[in-house]
């Protein structure tokens, strides 16, 4: 066993102590009306606040993120908690226990301050929230690598976050010097083109005037002439919104009508709006397959600062429906994110991941069945792919080869220079003519003419 397995196991095995609940414990809490059993020897180890608690020390300076005057020589078996929620409560006992923690929230669940079907809670507002209640619990409990992870998980959150949720990142990161934290959210609000007067109504005014002078030091704010300028660009923005809630509100009724009347007579720009992965997400099949056949949306179009396409998407849910679809209209097998991860990558690493522990992280509703026909159509396709690039590189030696022996029989059979030159000019439109045919050839897969073997899995399986 390495030693990467040896700290795993026994992460697990003090996970499970917490776990079990009762089994050992020697402290009880009650969190918004609910008991969490605990072990005092590793929370006394894992956290200065408990150290100095359960042995009568006064508490770290800053507040009492227990809530209670209770001491731990108290006659209470149960200790109140009255600062710090249920949920988070238990994720940082889980990093107290195990040394880590998924601060995303659970995928598809219905949750506080987000009204969005099917959500994966990677950067809307609850997942926000809930990362900014972790770090102030993680230091109020003065356990440092909790701070250091979720300032972490923040700032990837913040990248794809509304203004809204930007700006209170911003904020906590002002309050509790987090200088890193600090610099990529004011960028952000920066670069968002909202006018002073709208970010004072969040943001106090001095946090503003930062944010003017970065506009004003980056060339962020080269558009704030007069104030009818600011208000222009705050409706347009807002506008844009509108447009976007009501194609997701079209595409969840099945109504690929009116995100075609929209694309026509609004310029909804489908990419721009994600309208492609939306739907991959969290729409059906027929959904998918028409907003494709408008041909307005841009299968392989990369999202953020990683790059996922569609086919990243359906393939991380390991949706074969999804996986067909996309590649019956020419999604790329191949394409890769800003990290070199490719859907191919995806699938293998979840099917390893369910082969070797026995359940996929995150997705305990997988079905095997569902993942291994993934897997084949994604490797069909990029087979497919591989051989006509081997069969165009094989032909265009071939052609090179050909002329080179024409060119030098035309120089040794006849020394007349027109001669000659027809035989080049000849030469050259064959060149041409083949180029033309290979370019076909190479786009015949992205204009429907693709190896039906390739999806033979999903006709048989009727996902096609």
């Amino acid at each position: 066993m390495s030693v990467e397995d040896s700290l795993r196991s026994l992460s697990l095995d003090y996970l499970n102590l917490l776990i079990n609940g009762q089994a050992f414990s020697d402290v009880t809490f009650s969190v918004e009306g609910r008991i969490v059993h605990a072990h005092r020897c590793i929370l006394a180890s894992r956290s200065l606040f408990f150290r100095k608690f359960f042995c009568g020390s006064d508490s770290p300076i800053g507040s009492d993120p227990l809530g209670s005057q209770m001491g731990p020589t108290s006659s209470q078996a149960v200790i109140p908690v009255n600062s710090v929620g249920y949920e988070v409560f238990l994720l940082v006992l889980q990093f107290l226990y195990s040394g880590q923690v998924s601060i995303v929230p659970q995928k598809n669940e219905g949750r506080p301050n987000c009204g969005e079907r099917g959500c994966w809670h990677t950067h809307c507002t609850s997942a926000v929230d809930l990362a900014l209640e972790t770090l102030s619990a993680a230091r109020s409990f003065g356990v440092e690598q909790l701070v250091i992870l979720t300032q972490k998980q923040l700032a990837s959150m913040v990248e794809k976050a509304s203004i809204e949720d930007v700006m209170k990142v911003l904020l906590a990161s002002r309050k509790s010097d987090m200088h890193q934290l600090w610099t990529t959210c004011s960028n952000l609000v920066a670069k968002s083109g909202l006018p002073p007067e709208i970010l004072a109504k969040h943001i106090p005014l001095d946090v503003v005037a930062a944010i003017e002078q970065l506009r004003i030091k980056s060339s962020f704010a080269r558009r704030s002439l007069t104030p009818h300028r600011h208000h222009d660009i705050y409706l347009a923005a807002d506008l844009e919104d509108q447009k976007i809630r009501r194609m997701r509100r079209a595409l969840d009724s099945s109504n690929v009508e009116l995100v075609k009347l929209m694309v026509m007579g609004e310029g909804l720009n489908l990419d721009e709006a994600l309208a492609l992965h939306y739907a991959v997400e969290n729409c059906s099949r027929e959904v998918v397959k028409a907003l494709l056949e408008l041909g307005a949306a841009d299968v392989n179009y990369p999202v953020g600062p990683v790059g996922k396409t569609p086919l990243h998407v359906a393939s991380e849910m390991a949706s074969p429906d999804m996986v067909a679809v996309l590649l019956d209209h020419h999604a790329d097998p191949n394409v890769r994110t800003a990290e070199g991860i490719t859907p191919l990558d995806i699938l293998r690493t979840l099917t390893s991941d369910f082969l070797f522990k026995g359940a996929v992280p995150g997705l305990t509703h997988i079905e095997p069945n569902k993942l291994r026909l993934c897997l084949e159509l994604v490797q069909s396709a990029a087979l497919v792919i591989s051989r006509e690039e081997e069969n165009e590189s094989t032909n265009l030696t071939q052609i090179y080869a050909e002329m080179n022996t024409d060119h030098t029989r035309s120089r040794r059979s006849n020394s007349s220079g027109n001669i000659g030159n027809y035989l080049n000019l000849d030469s050259r439109l064959v060149y041409l003519n083949i180029g033309a045919a290979q370019t076909d050839h190479k786009h015949g897969f992205l204009q429907g003419g693709c190896d039906a073997s390739m999806y033979q899995h999903a006709h048989d399986h009727g996902y096609n």
